[in-house]
C-alpha cells in the first residue's frame, strides 16, 4: 500500500498548535478533528469543512484552558461523538445525521482521573484509559461507567482489533494488556502479554500481530502470545525521531506509524508471513505527527501535526475501471472499494479472513459483485450492500453464477449447486444436480413472515428430469422427493415454502403439498403459470382461458376467464394485481379480485379477523366456500373460536357452529368468574378435544379436574358406553352396575343383540350370550363360544340347535367342525362335503372312513376343476389314481412338463393322443426340438417334418426326413417342394431347400434363369469358389451380348479384367465409358492410352479437340511418336502443335537410325534441326567422310567434333602423331594433353601443354607430381630429380616448388627434407626476389623447426632479416645464449622478450635455483607451489622484509589451514610480526586457536604462551611505530598481549608451590577477558584452580557459571543466563558463545557432580570475596565510586595500596605479589620465572632493583 497526498485540510500554524485527536465516522461520511484550542471541526468525506463545535470543561470556573482533549470517537451509528478530556470527564455530543443539526450533550461520564485515550469500537460501548492506569467502559444507554481492568501505571494508548471484539492498552511502564469481549474462537489469552522497552505511545492491533513503538526509535511486532516476531530498528538513524502514534487499516493488513516529518508504512505479506516496510512518506517541515485516523473503508488516511496541520492522504495499492461503470480501489490486499461511477454509491468489499482479493467482477445486470481470494469466495449485492464470504477452493474459474433470485446467489460447478445467501458468511446449502436452468430451481428465504416460524429457508430442485427434491436449508435435511411420470420443465415453491407447483413436458400443471406429501394435477395444457407475489394465489393459462386459484388449498376450486392471446407478465402495484395479456397486436390487463388475493395474505399473516372481513363482503361460490373451510380449519388450530364459529355458520354447518357458540359462552363465563384466558378453562379445552375427536385427551382433561361424571357423560352422549364403563371401573364409580345395566338395556332397546351378547360373554353368562347370538342370526359366533366351553359342548341339544342354524345359514364347514368335536363323524363328513371343505373331509376320512379317501380326492379334484383351479387339481387326481383326469388337467392348465411326467408312467397306447397335443403346444411356442420329440413319440413324424418346413427350418426337416424316408424320396420331395416355392416366388426358401438336399447347382441355375445374378454369384462364391472368376467373366460376356454394359462392366471388374470392360466399351464405340473405367481402375497411364486410342479412332480436328479437352494433346503426340505412329503424330502436330514437329522428326530420325536407314535418318535429323545428331550418327558408325560432309554442309561447328572423333579412333589405334595432328586441327590441344596423360605419356603431355596451353602447365605439373608420388615410393627422388631438372633449365621458381613439395608425406628421412628445404631457401635467396624469398623462408622455416633443425631454421630466418622468428627458433632449440646474442646484437628490443621466455622456461622446467638468479619472486612462488617453504623463506630472507613477510604470511596461512597453529606461531616468533593490516586476521586466528587449545593449563605449556606473548609484544611494538597506533585494532592486540602474558606468567608460577596463589589470581583475572577467551574454558580453569587453592566459594561460583554457560551453548542463546552473581564486577555478561563446549563429557560430569555435592554443603556460600572497596576483590572497577585501578602485572589483581610503578605509564604491580614472585625466582633459579621478569622489564620499562622492596 502507498500513501498519496491529496490535500491539506487544515494549514499548519507558525508555532505549536497540536492536533490532539481525530476520528472518522463509521459510515465514512464525517471526519472530526480536535485542535489545540479544544474545538472539534467536522469535515465531509471529500475533505470539505462543514461544521464545528467547541468543547466545554467539567466546570466553567476552571476556564476553557484547564483541560486538553485526549480522545475523540464516533458512535457506531455515526450520530454521536465521544470526547475524552484531561479534566476527568467524557462528554458524548449528539451531532445528528445532517450537517448543521444542533449539537447537544447527551451523556456525561465523570471519572476519578484524567482521561488519556478513548475509542468507541463497533457494536461496543466507549472504552477509555485513565491516568491512574484503569481501563474503563462507558455505557451510553445507561449513562454508567465501569472498570474493565486496572494496571498500575498511566494508560498511554488504547486500540481495538480490526473486528472491534478485543482491545489493547499500552502503559507507561511498557506493559501491553489485552482484553477480549469475544475472542471469536481464537483461544488467545487475556492480560499482560508483553512489556515493551519504552512506553508504547504508538500501538496498533493488526490481523496477524501487534505493532508497538515509542521513544526508543524501534518498532516491534508481537505475536499472538506476546513474543517479538519482527523488529525494525531506526535507533542509529540520526534523521529519525521518536514514534508518537500509529494506526491500523480497517482490513488489519497495513500499519502507518507517525514520527517527525515522516509516515512509515508497513504491509503484512501473507506469503512470507511477516511485515514488509514500504517506502516511507517523508514531508519536509511537517514536524511531529500527533494524531492519525484511517477511514473505515480504508481509502483515506488523515494525519494531524504538532503545528496544527491536518493532511489528507489517499491509501491505495492500485485502481482500475471496470466496464467503464465501476471504479475498483484496492486499499489493501484484502479490501477493495467498489464505486459506481454514475451514482457515486460505494461498497467496501473486505475479506473477513484477511485473504488477498485476486479479482473483482460485477455481474447480474451490474448489480452483483463476485470476488475470488485464495481460499474464499466473496459475493455481494450492490443494491442492499449485503456481502458474504464463504470458503471456496479454486476450480480454475469454471464456476457459473446465477443471480435470478434477489436473496441468494446460485453457484454451479462440476455438477454441484451451492447456494450463498447475501449477508451470510456460510454456504446456505449444497446439492448435486445437473440442471441449472433457473426455472428448474426454486429457493425461498424468509420471503413472507409466518406465525411461529422464525427462519424459513427452502429449496426445490431436480435430481433428474422426472424427480423433484425439496430441501429445508435451515436444517440441511430433505423434506421429500416427488417422482413424476414425465419430464419436468418448470417448478416453483410458494413464498412460504409449503406448496410446490411444477409443470411437465406434456403441459400438465401439478400441485404438491409438502406437509401432507400429496400431489394433485390442477391443470392440463398449461402454457404459463406464476405465483402472485405476496400471496398464495396462482395464475395460469390453459389455451384460451385465464385460470386463477384464490385458495390453493382447494385446487379443485378454480376461477376461469376466457382471454385472447398469451399471458406475458404479472404486475402488482398500487394495491392491484394485473395479468398482462398480449394478443399479438396490443396488450390487455386483467385485474384480479384483490379481496381474494388479500384473503390469502391475511391467512398467511395470521390476521383471521381481516380474512373474515374480506370473505363477508363476497358472495358465496365454490371458491369462497373453500376459503371459508380453510379459514375454519386455521382458526380452530389457532384457538380463535369466534372466527371458527362464524366460518361454520357461513358454511351452513349448524351443529359445529352451535357447539362452538356454547363453547365460547363457557369460555366467557370462565373468564368472567375466574379471570384470565377463558379459553384455557378445562371445559373449553375438553370440548375442543371432543370437536377434534380426541376423546382420550378430553377424558384426561376431565380426570385431571376429577370430574369423572363429566367424562362418563361425554362418553354416554357419544354412545361410547364401553369407554364410559372403562372410566367407571378405573375410578371405582358407585354407579358402575347401573351403568352396565343401562348399557345392556340400551343395546336391547336398539336391537343390538350382537353387542349385548358380547356384554354377556364378558360377564361370563355364556348361555345368555349364545341365545343373543342366535337371536342376532350369528350362529358362527355362538358356535365359537360353545366350542370354547366344555360344559356347553356337553349340551347336545344346544349343539344340535347351533349346528342346524349353521347348516341353515350354509356354514357347512363350521357345522362340520362342531359335529366333529362332538364325534359325529358321519354328519361332519357330510357337512364338509356340502361345504366343499375337502381338506377337512379328507383329514377326517383318513382316520374315520379310510375307504372314502380316494373318492374324496377325486371329488376334490373335480371341484377344483370346476373352480378352474386345474393345476391344483392335478395332485388330487394323482392321489385318487385318476391319471387320465390328471393328464387332462395338466394339459388344460398348460402344465406341460407335469403332463409329460405323468404320461411317461402310462402305457404308450394311451399316451400317444396326448403327446400329439403336447407336441402341437411346443411347436406353437417355437420349441421345435421338444415338439419333434413328442411328434415322434406320437408317431406323427410327417407332422414334425411339416412343422419344420412351415418354420423354414429346412435342414432340421431334411434331417428328420432322412431318418424315416429314402434319400431319393427325400431329394424328390425337397426338389419338388423347392420348385413349388420357386413357382410361388419364394426363391430364398427354394434355395434353402436345394441346399438342404445338396443341390446348389439347381439353385444357381434358378437364379441364373431368373437373372438374379447377385444371388447366383453368392452361391458360386460359397459352393464353387474356384469358378467365381470364370462365372463373373461368363456373366460379363453374356451381359455384353445383351448390351447390358453396366452390369457387364461390374462383372468384368469383379473378375479383375478391367481391360475387358474397356475393350467392351471400345467395341461398342462407348469411348466415354472406356475412358472412365481406365481412369478408375487402370490409373493415369491407362486413361491416357484409352484417350489416345479414342483420338486415333476419330482422327483430324476431332482428335485434336478431344485430346485438348483432356489436356493430353502433347502427351498423345509424344506417345504416338514413342510408339512409332509417326503419321498420326505428324497429323496431330501439323493440326494443333507445329512446335512439336522438330521433336517428332527427331524421334523419327532416331527410329530410322535404329532401323539402319542412315540416309533417311540424316534427312530426318536435318528436318528436326539436329544436323549435329546426324554427324554424331556417322561418327558413331565411323563413317568419317559422311560425317565430314554433313558437318561442313549443315553444322560447321561439328567439324571439330568429327576431327576429335577421328583423333580418338587414332589414339585407340596408337597412331599418336596422327591423333595429335587431328586434335590440333580441331584446336583441341587440351584433349591431346588428356589423351597423352591417360596413356601415361607425361612428357608428351607436358610438351603439348607447354607449347599450346602454357597457362595450364602448373596444374598439370602438380598433377604429375601427385601421380609420381602416389604411384611409387620414389616420390621424393622423383621430385628432387624434377627440381634439379627445373634448376638446370633455369626454372628456379618451379625448382623451389619441387623442393618444397618434399614433405613428411613423401619421405620420412629428415636429412633429405632438411637438404631439400635448405636448397629451396638458398635458391630463393639467390635467384628469387626478396619478397618471394621471404615467402619461401616463412614456409620452410617452421618445417625445419618441426623436424628440430633449429639452427638451420634460425640461419634461414636471419638470411631474410626475420630476427624475431630466428630468436624463436633458437629458443625453441633451447639455444638461449644464441638467442640472447642475436637479440643483443641485431634487435635489442627483443632482449626482455628473451629474458621473459627464459624465466618461463626455467619455471616450467622447475629449475628454481637457476630462476632465482633471474626472477626471485618467480622462484619464491615456485618454492611455494612445491611446498618447499624452508627454501622459500631462506631465499626470501635474503630479499627485502616486505618480500619475506609476504611469504611468511602465506606459510602461516597454510599452516593454520592444516591446524598446525604452533608452527605458524614459531614463524612469527622467528621472523617477527610486522604491523601489516592484512596480517591482523592471521594474528587473531593464531591467538584464537591457541586460546581454544586443550592441555595448556599446566606448567609445561609455558613455551607456547611465551611464544604467543613474544609475537604479540613484537606486533604491538611495531604497531606503535605505524599508522595503526592507538587504533581499535591496536587496543585489541594490547589486550591479547595482556592475556598472553597472564597465561605465560601463570604457567611459570604453576611450577612452584609458593606461587600457587599468584597462578590462581592470574586465572581469576583472565575472567574479565571472556569476550576473547572461550568463556566455558576460562570459568572451568578458574573453578578448578580455586578449588585446588582452597578458595571454595569462588570455585563454586565459577564452576556453577561454567555449567550455566555450557547450557547456553547447547541452547544457542545467552537469554536464560543468570548474571546475578557477577553484578558490579568487570566480568562481562555479553560474550560470543562457542560452537561447542571446550571440555569432554567426562570432565563436564566431574564438574557437575562436584557442584551438586558442594551445593549441599552449608559451609560454602555462592558469593565472591570483596575487598576494602566493598567490591569483588579481582574487579578493577570499584562498585561504589566507579574508579578504575591498574591491574598488577604479576597477578592481574587491582593495585590498591602497596603499588610498585614502572617507567611505562599504566603499568604497576602489587608489592606483595612482586616480592613473592621475585623471591621464588631467586630461590628456584627458574628460567621460566626469569623469562617472565625479563619480559616485564621489556614491556613495562626499566624494572626496579630485583631485590625485595618494602617501600
Amino acid at each position: 500500500m502507498q500513501l498519496k497526498h491529496m490535500k491539506t485540510l487544515m494549514p499548519p500554524q507558525e508555532g505549536a498548535a497540536k492536533v490532539t485527536a481525530m476520528a472518522w465516522s463509521s459510515n465514512n461520511q464525517k471526519l472530526a478533528v480536535c485542535t489545540s484550542d479544544r474545538v472539534v471541526v467536522l469535515y465531509d468525506e471529500a475533505g470539505e469543512r462543514r461544521d464545528k463545535f467547541a468543547t466545554k470543561p467539567i466546570d466553567s470556573k476552571y476556564g476553557k484552558k484547564s483541560y486538553m482533549v485526549k480522545g475523540l470517537a464516533f458512535s457506531p451509528d455515526s450520530t454521536r461523538i465521544a470526547v475524552g478530556q484531561t479534566d476527568n470527564i467524557i462528554y458524548v455530543y449528539k451531532i445528528g445525521e445532517e450537517w448543521g443539526d444542533k449539537k447537544v450533550i447527551c451523556n456525561k461520564f465523570v471519572q476519578q482521573s484524567a482521561v488519556t485515550c478513548l475509542i468507541w469500537p463497533p457494536d461496543q460501548n466507549i472504552i477509555f484509559g485513565l491516568a491512574d492506569g484503569k481501563v474503563r467502559l462507558a455505557n451510553a444507554k445507561t449513562n454508567k461507567s465501569s472498570t474493565i481492568y486496572a494496571a498500575d501505571t498511566y494508560v498511554v494508548s488504547i486500540t481495538a482489533n480490526p473486528s472491534g471484539k478485543g482491545i489493547l492498552s499500552g502503559h507507561a511502564d511498557g506493559s501491553i494488556v489485552r482484553y477480549f469481549f469475544d475472542d471469536e474462537g481464537s483461544g488467545d489469552s487475556q492480560g499482560k502479554i508483553a512489556v515493551h522497552p519504552c512506553p508504547p505511545y504508538a500501538l496498533a492491533w493488526a490481523t496477524n500481530s501487534i505493532i508497538a513503538a515509542g521513544c526508543d526509535k524501534r518498532i516491534l511486532a508481537y505475536g499472538r502470545e506476546g513474543r517479538v516476531i519482527q523488529q525494525f530498528d531506526y535507533s542509529r538513524d540520526d534523521d529519525e525521531h521518536e514514534f508518537t502514534t500509529a494506526v491500523c487499516s480497517p482490513s488489519g493488513q497495513s500499519i502507518v506509524v507517525g514520527s517527525y516529518d515522516r509516515l512509515r508504512v508497513f504491509n503484512w505479506s501473507p506469503r512470507k508471513a511477516c511485515w514488509d516496510e514500504s517506502k516511507p512518506k517523508e514531508i519536509s517541515n511537517l514536524y511531529t505527527i500527533t494524531a492519525l485516523a484511517w477511514r473505515r473503508d480504508g481509502s483515506r488516511l488523515v494525519a494531524g501535526t504538532l503545528c496544527g496541520g491536518v493532511e489528507l492522504f489517499d491509501c491505495c495499492l492500485r485502481r482500475s475501471i471496470y466496464k467503464n461503470k465501476f471504479e475498483m480501489t484496492y486499499v489493501g490486499l484484502s479490501q477493495v472499494i467498489v464505486r459506481n461511477l454514475s451514482t457515486g454509491t460505494r461498497v467496501v468489499l473486505k475479506s473477513y479472513y484477511g485473504y488477498e482479493v485476486d479479482e473483482v467482477k460485477i455481474l447480474g445486470q451490474d448489480r452483483y459483485l463476485v470476488a475470488h481470494t485464495t481460499d474464499t469466495l466473496i459475493l455481494g449485492d450492490l443494491t442492499t450492500s449485503k456481502l458474504s464470504e464463504v470458503p471456496w477452493q479454486s476450480t480454475g474459474g469454471n464456476e457459473k453464477f446465477y443471480f435470478d433470485n434477489e436473496n441468494v446467489c446460485m453457484i454451479f460447478n462440476a455438477g454441484e449447486l451451492s447456494l450463498v445467501e447475501y449477508g451470510n458468511n456460510e454456504i446456505l446449502g449444497c446439492v448435486r444436480t445437473e440442471f441449472m436452468n433457473p426455472h428448474l430451481i426454486s429457493v425461498r428465504l424468509n420471503e413472507r413472515k409466518q406465525r411461529g416460524v422464525d427462519d424459513n429457508k427452502k429449496m426445490a430442485y431436480l435430481i433428474d428430469l422426472k424427480t423433484v427434491a425439496i430441501m429445508d436449508l435451515t436444517f440441511g435435511v430433505s423434506m421429500g422427493q416427488v417422482s413424476h411420470d414425465s419430464k419436468i420443465d418448470w417448478l416453483e415453491l410458494n413464498e412460504t415454502g409449503r406448496k410446490l407447483l411444477f409443470r411437465d413436458k406434456r403441459l400438465r400443471l401439478n400441485l404438491y403439498d409438502i406437509e401432507s406429501q400429496t400431489r394433485t394435477t390442477i391443470l392440463n395444457y398449461c402454457s404459463w403459470v406464476q405465483w402472485v407475489p405476496g400471496s398464495d394465489v396462482v395464475v395460469a393459462q390453459n389455451r384460451g382461458s385465464l385460470c386463477i386459484w384464490y385458495n390453493i388449498d382447494a385446487p379443485e376450486r378454480v376461477t376461469m376467464f376466457p382471454i385472447k392471446g398469451d399471458i406475458v407478465d404479472l404486475d402488482k402495484h398500487d394495491g392491484k394485481t394485473d395479468v398482462i395479456v398480449n394478443d399479438g397486436i396490443s396488450t390487455v390487463s386483467y385485474t384480479l379480485d384483490e379481496g381474494l388475493v388479500e384473503f390469502g395474505t391475511a391467512i398467511d399473516d395470521g390476521d383471521y379477523t381481516r380474512a373474515v372481513a374480506f370473505l363477508e363482503g363476497l358472495e358465496m361460490s365454490s371458491e369462497i366456500e373453500a376459503m371459508w373451510k380453510s379459514l375454519s380449519r386455521l382458526s380452530l388450530e389457532a384457538q380463535q373460536l369466534h372466527i371458527a364459529e362464524r366460518c361454520f355458520a357461513a358454511l351452513g354447518d349448524v351443529s359445529k357452529s352451535r357447539y362452538l357458540r356454547e363453547t365460547n359462552k363457557i369460555a366467557e363465563e370462565a373468564a368472567k368468574n375466574m379471570g384470565g384466558d377463558g379459553f384455557q378453562h378445562y371445559k373449553v379445552r375438553a370440548r375442543m378435544a371432543i370437536l377434534d375427536k380426541q376423546f382420550k385427551m378430553a377424558e384426561s382433561i376431565f380426570l385431571e379436574q376429577n370430574n369423572i361424571n363429566e367424562a362418563m357423560e361425554m362418553y354416554q352422549e357419544m354412545h361410547k358406553w364401553d369407554d364410559a364403563i372403562e372410566v367407571a371401573e378405573a375410578k371405582a364409580h358407585p354407579e358402575l352396575e347401573n351403568l352396565r345395566r343401562s348399557y345392556y338395556q340400551w343395546l336391547m332397546d336398539t336391537n343390538q343383540e350382537e353387542k349385548a351378547g358380547e356384554v354377556k360373554e364378558r360377564e361370563g353368562d355364556y348361555m345368555a350370550a349364545i341365545q343373543l347370538y342366535m337371536k342376532a342370526n350369528l350362529p358362527a359366533r355362538a358356535a365359537r363360544l360353545a366350542t370354547s366351553n366344555e360344559d356347553l359342548m356337553s349340551n347336545s341339544e344346544l349343539i344340535s340347535r347351533i349346528a342346524g342354524a349353521l347348516i341353515k345359514g350354509e356354514f357347512y364347514e363350521r357345522a362340520g367342525d362342531l359335529y366333529e368335536k362332538i364325534r359325529s363323524s358321519q354328519k361332519a363328513l357330510e357337512c364338509y362335503r356340502k361345504g366343499k371343505a375337502f381338506r377337512r373331509a379328507v383329514d377326517l376320512a383318513r382316520y374315520a372312513f379310510p375307504s372314502d379317501v380316494v373318492k374324496l380326492e377325486e371329488e376334490w379334484g373335480d371341484f377344483l376343476v370346476s373352480q378352474k383351479q386345474l393345476d391344483a387339481a392335478i395332485n388330487h387326481y394323482i392321489e385318487a389314481g385318476a391319471n387320465l383326469k390328471a393328464v387332462e388337467a395338466a394339459i388344460n392348465s398348460r402344465q406341460w412338463t407335469k403332463a409329460v411326467q405323468i404320461l411317461e408312467l402310462q402305457d404308450s397306447d394311451m399316451s400317444s393322443k396326448y403327446y400329439r397335443k403336447i407336441a402341437q403346444h411346443y411347436a406353437s411356442v417355437g420349441e421345435f426340438e421338444t415338439a419333434e420329440r413328442f411328434y415322434v413319440e406320437a408317431e406323427c413324424t410327417k407332422e414334425a417334418i411339416d412343422m419344420y418346413n412351415s418354420a423354414g427350418k429346412w435342414e432340421q426337416a431334411h434331417r428328420l426326413a432322412t431318418t424315416c424316408m429314402k434319400s431319393e424320396d427325400v431329394a424328390v420331395l425337397y426338389i419338388t417342394q423347392a420348385q413349388n416355392l420357386e413357382a410361388q416366388g419364394k426363391f430364398k426358401e427354394a434355395e434353402r431347400l436345394f441346399i438342404a438336399v445338396d443341390e446348389p447347382d439347381l439353385a444357381i441355375t434358378m437364379y441364373k434363369k431368373l437373372k438374379m445374378y447377385n444371388d447366383m454369384i453368392r452361391l458360386v462364391k460359397h459352393h464353387h469358389k474356384e469358378l467365381l472368376q470364370d462365372t463373373h467373366l461368363h456373366l460379363a460376356q453374356e451381359l455384353q451380348g445383351e448390351s447390358n454394359f453396366r452390369q457387364a462392366e461390374y462383372h468384368y471388374l469383379e473378375a479383375k479384367d478391367w481391360k475387358g470392360a474397356i475393350n467392351m466399351y471400345r467395341a461398342a464405340d462407348m469411348w466415354d465409358e472406356a475412358y472412365r473405367v481406365a481412369k478408375n481402375n487402370g490409373g493415369q497411364n491407362a486413361s491416357k492410352q484409352v484417350a489416345y486410342l479414342w483420338a486415333k479412332s476419330l482422327g483430324g480436328d476431332s482428335a485434336v479437340k478431344l485430346l485438348t479437352k483432356f489436356g493430353l494433346l502433347e502427351a498423345a503426340i509424344d506417345y504416338a511418336a514413342e510408339n512409332c505412329a509417326f503419321e498420326f503424330a505428324f497429323d496431330l502436330a501439323r493440326t494443333a502443335m507445329k512446335n512439336k514437329m522438330p521433336d517428332i522428326h527427331l524421334k523419327h530420325a532416331m527410329y530410322l537410325e535404329d532401323e539402319g536407314k542412315f540416309k533417311e535418318a540424316e534427312q530426318a535429323f536435318i528436318r528436326a534441326g539436329k544436323s549435329k545428331e546426324a554427324v554424331l550418327m556417322y561418327v558413331h558408325n565411323q563413317d568419317w567422310d559422311s560425317a565430314q560432309q554433313v558437318a561442313e554442309e549443315h553444322d560447321p561447328d561439328s567439324v571439330a567434333d568429327v576431327l576429335v572423333g577421328q583423333a580418338r579412333f587414332a589414339f585407340e589405334e596408337k597412331e599418336y602423331q596422327k591423333a595429335e595432328s587431328f586434335l590440333l586441327r580441331a584446336q583441341r590441344p587440351e584433349l591431346a594433353v588428356k589423351y597423352y596423360k591417360d596413356a601415361s605419356m607425361w612428357q608428351d603431355a607436358l610438351r603439348v601443354c607447354k607449347e599450346y596451353i602454357p597457362h595450364k602447365l602448373q596444374v598439370l605439373q602438380d598433377e604429375y607430381d601427385r601421380e609420381m608420388m602416389s604411384k611409387s615410393t620414389r616420390g621424393a627422388d622423383t621430385l628432387i630429380q624434377q627440381a634439379r631438372e627445373w634448376e638446370s633449365s633455369g626454372e628456379y621458381i618451379r625448382a623451389v616448388e619441387c623442393y618444397i613439395k618434399v614433405t613428411p608425406k613423401v619421405t620420412s628421412d629428415a636429412a633429405v627434407m632438411e637438404k631439400c628445404w635448405v636448397k629451396a631457401g638458398e635458391l630463393a635467396l639467390k635467384f628469387l626476389g626478396p619478397e618471394k624469398a621471404c615467402d619461401v623462408v616463412q614456409m620452410v622455416g617452421p618445417r625445419l623447426v618441426d623436424i628440430k633443425k633449429y639452427n638451420a631454421a634460425a640461419e634461414m630466418y636471419l638470411g631474410v632479416d626475420m630476427i624475431k622468428e630466428a630468436i624463436d627458433a633458437f629458443m625453441e632449440g633451447e639455444e638461449w645464449n644464441k638467442a640472447k646474442k642475436v637479440a643483443k646484437e641485431l634487435e635489442p628490443r627483443y632482449e626482455p622478450y628473451v629474458d621473459e621466455r627464459y624465466k618461463e622456461y626455467l619455471r616450467n622446467q622447475g629449475k628454481a635455483d637457476a630462476l632465482a638468479g633471474v626472477d626471485v619472486i618467480g622462484a619464491l612462488d615456485m618454492y611455494v607451489d612445491r611446498g618447499q617453504w624452508d627454501k622459500c623463506l631462506e631465499t626470501a630472507e635474503q630479499q627485502s622484509p616486505k618480500v619475506l613477510h609476504k611469504y611468511v604470511a602465506l606459510y602461516a596461512t597454510h599452516l593454520i589451514k592444516d591446524r598446525k597453529i604452533e608452527l605458524a606461531l614459531d614463524l612469527y616468533v622467528k621472523y617477527g610480526a610486522p604491523p601489516n593490516p592484512q596480517n591482523f586476521n592471521i594474528y587473531k586466528r593464531i591467538v584464537s586457536e591457541i586460546l581454544n587449545m586443550h592441555d595448556l593449563h599446566k606448567a609445561e605449556a609455558y613455551r607456547t604462551w611465551a611464544d604467543l606473548r613474544t609475537m604479540l609484544f613484537d606486533l604491538c611494538e611495531n604497531i606503535v611505530k605505524s599508522s595503526e597506533a592507538n587504533s581499535p585494532q591496536h587496543e585489541e592486540f594490547e589486550t591479547m598481549l595482556l592475556i598472553a602474558h597472564y597465561y605465560a606468567a601463570r604457567s611459570a608460577a604453576m611450577s612452584h608451590k609458593s606461587l600457587e596463589s599468584v597462578a590462581t589470581k592470574l586465572t581469576v583475572s583472565l575472567l574479565r577477558h571472556t569476550d576473547i577467551i572461550p568463556p566455558d574454558k576460562a570459568f572451568y580453569e578458574a573453578g578448578i584452580i580455586c578449588k585446588a587453592t582452597g578458595w571454595e566459594n569462588m570455585a563454586f561460583v565459577f564452576s556453577n557459571r561454567y555449567l550455566d554457560i555450557v547450557e547456553a551453548i547447547e541452547e544457542g542463546s545467552l537469554d536464560m543466563l543468570d548474571n546475578s552473581d557477577f553484578q558490579e564486577t568487570d566480568i562481562p555478561f555479553e560474550f560470543p558463545l562457542p560452537e561447542k563446549p571446550h571440555l569432554s563429557d567426562s570432565q563436564h560430569e566431574e564438574v557437575k557432580e562436584w557442584v551438586l555435592a558442594v551445593s549441599m554443603d552449608q559451609k560454602v556460600e555462592q558469593v565472591l570475596p570483596t575487598d576494602e572497596r566493598d567490591t569483588y576483590e579481582a574487579s578493577l572497577i570499584a562498585a561504589n565510586t566507579g574508579i578504575r585501578s591498574l591491574p598488577c602485572v604479576i597477578s592481574g589483581y587491582p593495585v590498591l595500596r602497596n603499588k610498585l610503578e614502572f617507567k611505562r605509564p599504566g603499568k604497576a604491580a602489587n608489592k606483595d605479589d612482586w616480592n613473592k614472585f621475585l623471591m621464588a625466582t631467586k630461590v628456584s633459579h627458574s628460567t621460566e620465572c626469569q623469562d617472565v621478569l625479563k619480559f616485564i622489564g621489556q614491556w613495562c620499562g626499566a624494572t626496579p632493583n630485583p631485590s625485595y622492596s618494602f617501600q
